[in-house]
């Protein structure tokens, strides 16, 4: 006996989940509804199948094929348009005359025992058999009423209350002898139950009815969707799961990675290749597709996840369907009954309130509350640009497909014929991302000098050199499964905020240009790039009483791509020096606070125990520096800001410093004491690069552990500065730890705190409001000073939902005292 599946239907009721996907193909426990009822039909020796189809034909026929996989046979009747439950079978009439047949939905969970179905109508002598169950809600349904010997009496379609005259309903799985056919008109839409059946019985033809025991669910709405992975995850249909249950309902599957320290708590299933960090929790009910990752403290419960999701950190999803290849960003929240499509971004912070409807391919940005449903608009981030350039997350938030749309944008503001330097770090992430964004560059008719893997600071110098612009690819500090994508200005700068905004109108508007054959852009690899640094930076920055000071320093690469200049750079200096970390290593491209710690208190240890000058300690870029004393303490880097800030000033005598608005005003005591001043920027990179340019600058710094050194860049160099840090020492013939402590201690605390996006321009206002007659500097966001010199900054974060506060006192808890204060102030207006 064949056998026809009905695949053809919209499902209406499940968009968005069936906006772009057929609804038989909707998974179960990973696994297509019409995966499991093609596995039942094999079950009951019902090999040979036809597949009627019509929405979205082509994904159905591409995923089961010829049923070769399932050891099956199926082949297809296609409808140009819909032709209801019986037209649809009549498509396929001429693979279904010669025999009895069986009908089922493609739709529905099922595990009924088809064999005793076929039985019961061959012993009936039956020329349609209507397989029936029972249910608790038959509104839903047609009701079909039958007489002691089975034979159907009466049916009803969708009734309402007021018709129900049984709990006995039809369930769509019929088995028929061919001669239904000549009661059904070919190519116009006929039904079953609605046009075919009513004539059968009106003929006198033999319909009977079979109650079958069993479990049926139809899955024709998002509530029946969820309740359908909960029965299959507690066992109540009998059908096949693939994977390992590691304890009793927890279902792994192969090839999946659960680390020790996640909880689970069953009944739950866990696709292929998917990956749950520690401190992740899933609850029961909860389906998780194939290569979807898990971060560290996302919360599931009762949730349904499709393929290749990215569930990030702290995130929270209850009772709700994510489609395949959506990302959800950092503790994002989704309610009960919300339905996410496919291949959409929900961001950080953000909350979708339950039974909300999300549609394919939409944004919901950092910070939204939205409690009502996303079908046409588009929620979009406002910029690309954060801190660092363009960053997110390897392979979900910064693909090679945006890299080439990103690069090809950068081309299109620059001239055809213009050359573009490229780098990276030491990461396989970035060498894939650079290469895609060569290949667009060269595709817009602009030149490209690549450096491969070299320092931070070196790729901004070279871009320098005759370039029109620049871009690095690195991995994002402290954050290893992340990248940065950074663009540079004419002068290896990070482009300033007009053009950070030209970029990104010609990104949105997708409107990049394309050369022509003859225009495509060449591809140049420099040669002596090292060399050339190191010469042009010991030509420009003071090194004289290096050679005769006798200095010995430990120099620690962090096995990043500053050990690649050093070699060079120490033999050239005269300096007696230790190098430790010097080899890159692939599997580190950057490191976490606490890998800096420690390396930073190793480092301690051998310049104490060496009898060295001082350490530092570069970053994996080589932009960035931190200090040791001669004793092996740590200098924080805020204080080695300050420290580096006395040795210039007091050499120099005169001119001007560059520090963010966030600084201690203990710099502006140590500068003034030397005959220099402060000229405050703004904490954007760009605006202090822009102030280390001018004529007059003689130093630049963040307190993050960034300097510039003006004589030889107007941009953060962590070489440049060990350098000039060496000359400074050497003719002081004075310590770390003895600079250091001239230097009168700050008292500046931080605090960071979560501000939905609607809300930020309210709580600056509040906060100019509270303000009242204290002297305020808008500079960047607002700094309020007090009448006793304490001040507090309030600080809106560019690119995330987060508003950040800074407060300096004469002593800690005075500067703590600040902070609450005005942590209440943004509390309240963000409440």
């Amino acid at each position: 006996m064949k056998a026809v599946v009905m695949a053809g239907g919209e499902g209406t009721r499940l968009r968005p989940m069936t906006s772009s996907m057929p609804k038989p193909l909707l998974p179960v426990a990973n696994r297509p509804i019409m995966e499991h009822v093609l596995r039942l039909l094999k079950r009951h020796g019902l090999n040979e199948t036809v597949v009627t189809v019509q929405f979205l034909a082509s994904l159905v026929k591409n995923y089961f094929g010829d049923g070769e996989e399932l050891g099956m046979e199926l082949t297809y009747a296609n409808e140009e348009k819909p032709l209801g439950t019986a037209g649809s079978v009549k498509n396929a009439e001429e693979a279904l005359k010669d025999d009895a047949f069986l009908v089922i939905s493609g739709d529905a969970l099922t595990d009924f025992d088809l064999t005793e179905l076929i039985n019961f109508h061959k012993e009936k002598g039956a020329l349609v058999t209507v397989c029936l169950t029972r249910v608790p809600n038959p509104l839903e349904f047609g009701i079909t009423i039958v007489d002691d010997e089975g034979k159907v009496e009466r049916f009803l379609e969708k009734p309402t209350w007021g018709q129900v005259f049984s709990d006995t309903v039809n369930t769509g799985i019929y088995v028929m002898e061919p001669e239904v056919f000549d009661y059904v008109e070919p190519d116009v839409p006929v039904d079953w139950s609605g046009d075919v059946f009513p004539q059968l019985m009106k003929d006198g033809k033999p319909i009977y009815g079979f109650v079958a025991e069993g479990y049926w669910e139809d899955v024709g709405t998002h509530e029946s969707y969820v309740k359908a992975q909960a029965d299959v995850l507690e066992g109540k249909v009998d059908v096949e799961i693939d994977g390992f249950e590691i304890s009793p309902g927890v279902w792994v599957a192969e090839g999946a990675e659960v680390h020790p320290d996640a909880v689970l708590r069953g009944p739950l299933y866990i696709g292929d290749y998917a990956k749950v960090e520690a401190g992740a929790e899933i609850r029961e009910h909860t389906v998780i597709g194939s290569n979807v990752v898990v971060k560290t403290g996302a919360f599931l419960h009762k949730s349904v996840v499709h393929d290749n999701v990215y569930v990030g950190q702290h995130s929270n999803l209850r009772g709700c369907v994510v489609g395949k290849n959506t990302d959800i960003m950092r503790a994002a929240r989704i309610e009960d009954g919300a339905v996410i499509g496919d291949e959409c971004l929900i961001g950080e912070e953000s909350i979708v309130q339950g039974n909300v409807r999300v549609y394919p391919f939409k944004t919901i940005e950092a910070g939204a509350f939205v409690n009502t449903s996303v079908i046409w608009e588009s929620r979009g981030q406002a910029h690309l640009f954060g801190a660092r350039g363009v960053s997110g997350i390897l392979n979900v938030e910064i693909t090679p497909e945006l890299a080439v749309r990103l690069a090809g944008a950068y081309a299109t503001t620059l001239k055809k014929g213009s050359t573009v330097t490229t780098a990276r770090d030491h990461s396989r992430g970035a060498r894939a991302l650079k290469r895609a964004v060569i290949s667009a560059l060269q595709a817009s008719a602009i030149d490209v000098r690549d450096l491969e893997n070299v320092p931070l600071p070196v790729a901004r110098q070279q871009t320098a050199r005759g370039s029109a612009g620049g871009i690095m690819i690195r991995t994002s500090p402290g954050v290893p499964d992340s990248v940065d994508i950074m663009f540079f200005d004419g002068q290896g700068a990070d482009l300033s905020q007009g053009s950070q905004r030209k970029l990104d109108r010609v990104f949105a508007r997708q409107e990049y240009r394309r050369a022509f054959p003859g225009e495509i852009g060449d591809l140049h690899f420099p040669a002596s790039v090292f060399d050339s640094y190191t010469g042009s930076l010991l030509r420009n920055v003071d090194i004289t009483g290096i050679a005769d000071s006798g200095l010995k320093v430990v120099v620690d690469a962090s096995n990043g791509s500053s050990g690649l200049v050093l070699p060079s750079l120490l033999g050239k200096l005269g300096v007696d020096s230790l190098t430790i970390n010097p080899g890159l290593d692939e599997s580190r491209p950057t490191e976490t606070a606490d890998m800096r710690r420690s390396g930073l208190v190793r480092l301690g240890e051998i310049v104490a125990s060496s009898g060295a000058a001082f350490g530092v300690r570069f970053d994996p870029v080589g932009e960035r520096l931190s200090l040791v004393d001669e004793k092996g303490r740590i200098i924080e880097d805020d204080r080695a800001l300050l420290v580096m800030l006395d040795l210039v000033a007091a050499e120099r005598r005169s001119g001007r410093v560059a520090l963010p608005v966030t600084t201690t005003r203990i710099a502006e005591q140590v500068a003034a004491y030397h005959g220099t001043q402060v000229e405050w920027t703004t904490t954007s990179p760009d605006d202090l690069t822009r102030v280390g340019r001018q004529e007059g600058t003689i130093f630049g710094g963040d307190g993050k552990g960034g300097f510039i050194v003006p004589e030889f860049s107007g941009v953060y160099d962590g070489t440049a500065a060990f350098v000039r840090l060496i000359g400074l020492v050497a003719r002081t013939q004075l310590t770390l730890s003895q600079i250091d402590a001239r230097i009168p201690r700050a008292h500046v605390l931080k605090r960071d705190l979560a501000t939905p996006w609607a809300v930020k321009g309210l709580v600056m206002r509040r906060v100019v409001e509270a303000a009242g007659d204290r002297f305020v500097d808008t500079t960047d966001g607002v700094r309020v000073v007090e009448t006793d010199g304490r001040w507090v900054m309030v600080l809106p974060d560019p690119a995330e939902a987060v508003t950040h506060l800074w407060a300096e006192g004469p002593d800690d808890a005075s500067a703590q005292t600040l902070l609450d204060e005005w942590s209440a102030v943004v509390d309240s207006a963000g409440r």
